[in-house]
């Protein structure tokens, strides 16, 4: 992990522990989340709509192994599911915005599911454009709601109600690859969430993207 995503995560899990530091925590967040965005609209900037479905380390074991589509989409699709249907208890804005179809979207999950064949075809079919749309207004939604939090709010568990009605969703899948997911998040509190999904997802996904970008790089 690079030092400065790594340090800067740490720091922001230390100081969220403290009411006297909270604020501080909230900074750091949205600090780690400001840089790794920048990182983020460089591969809209700088690649074309074929490398983002390129997958050049098909078989490795790791976060690398997808496609800058996928990743990108996996990523804010968890943050668009955690953040409004078990935080805040709103509507998703992949379906208030009507984003399947604007991003020619076959499915409405994590993408967790999707073999490598899968992925890339996934990532062919996606509109690039759209793919950083609806990242970018998940981002600004996520962030409006972490400004909201109180100290006292990171101890929240997420209700049984909430778990019930993500269920009912279907936009994680029952497949073994995504279906833990939901148990995952639900067993945490908010600050755990700030965690994972909000910081350190992002993290695992953006460095594998720029592993991926590199590797397209050498290639031309």
């Amino acid at each position: 992990m690079n030092k400065f995503f790594s340090d800067l995560n740490k720091q922001m899990q230390l100081e969220l522990k403290k009411k006297e530091t909270f604020a501080d925590g909230i900074k750091s967040l949205l600090l780690l989340r400001s840089e790794l965005f920048k990182i983020v609209e460089t591969f809209f900037a700088e690649l074309s709509a074929e490398d983002f479905s390129k997958m050049p380390f098909s078989k490795s074991k790791g976060n690398d192994n997808a496609t800058i589509a996928w990743s990108i989409f996996h990523t804010f699709r968890i943050e668009d599911i955690v953040c409004n249907t078990l935080i805040k208890n709103e509507n998703q804005i992949f379906f208030e915005k009507d984003f399947a179809k604007r991003l020619n979207a076959k499915i409405i999950t994590t993408a967790n599911e999707l073999s490598n064949e899968q992925m890339i075809e996934f990532s062919n079919s996606i509109n690039i454009e759209e793919l950083f749309c609806y990242s970018k207004e998940v981002k600004e939604k996520s962030e409006k709601m972490i400004l909201e939090l109180s100290f006292e709010n990171l101890k929240t568990k997420i209700p049984e109600e909430r778990k019930i009605n993500l269920q009912k969703l279907n936009v994680v899948s029952l497949d073994e690859l995504s279906s833990w997911l939901i148990d995952y998040w639900c067993k945490k509190d908010v600050r755990g969430l700030l965690q994972m999904p909000f910081s350190r997802h992002w993290i695992m996904h953006v460095e594998a993207c720029l592993k991926i970008k590199g590797k397209l790089h050498l290639k031309k």
